[in-house]
């Protein structure tokens, strides 16, 4: 059709002498296809920091069950008058962001996309890593909260000794990347297989 109309060859449509072949470059998707997804991503991203800017307004309280203790109120539980209402921010089933505010502590819980078996080892494998090293997070929690997939802590001493916003891209900026990082791990883990399943029948055929 692109030679009917003067526009020269069709990138997608190779091949001569009568035996033609749809190019490999028909198969690459469009660069808008990735500009979608994160257009669908920023409606739940931009409500996730809403809530978590007007969680984060903390300050330092005492317990008021022992005397000269100061306990992110949000894990101990021990006044239900300083606890807020938990908000779930949900796209879809396998994706939401669970919120728990209190007086001087906020829980974030963020359930990440598990599309089949191998996304969810690889999900378990890297998020187990991570959580290995929760001191180095500073606010990442060592257990997720049931049901969920990782958690943060942030406390008043936090938001006193670092950038409220800064704590909530931090966040933001950890549910942007998760995915891509587990579809490369993805990507990484089936071409492997690939290659491991293609020596393995060269040497049964040699046989």
């Amino acid at each position: 059709r692109q030679r009917e109309r003067g526009g020269g060859e069709d990138p997608c449509w190779t091949g001569k002498g009568g035996s033609p072949q749809i190019s490999d470059r028909c198969f690459l998707p469009p660069p808008f296809f990735s500009f979608l997804q994160t257009a669908t991503l920023r409606p739940y991203l931009n409500a996730v920091r809403a809530t978590l800017q007007a969680a984060l307004c903390l300050e330092n309280f005492s317990s008021q069950v022992v005397e000269r203790h100061n306990k992110p109120e949000v894990e101990v539980r021990s006044s239900k008058e300083l606890l807020l209402q938990p908000v779930i921010i949900s796209r879809n089933e396998k994706e939401k962001v669970l919120i728990e505010g209190s007086i001087n502590s906020v829980r974030v819980s963020i359930a990440v996309k598990q599309a089949d078996e191998i996304e969810k080892i690889l999900c378990h494998k890297f998020m187990r890593f991570m959580m290995m090293r929760a001191e180095n997070f500073f606010i990442l929690r060592r257990k997720p909260v049931e049901g969920y997939d990782i958690s943060f802590l942030i406390t008043n001493f936090h938001t006193e000794q670092m950038y409220k916003h800064k704590l909530v891209d931090f966040v933001i900026h950890f549910m942007e990347e998760i995915d891509k990082e587990i579809s490369e791990m993805k990507l990484s883990v089936n071409a492997r297989a690939r290659i491991v399943a293609e020596e393995f029948l060269k040497n049964v055929r040699a046989y």
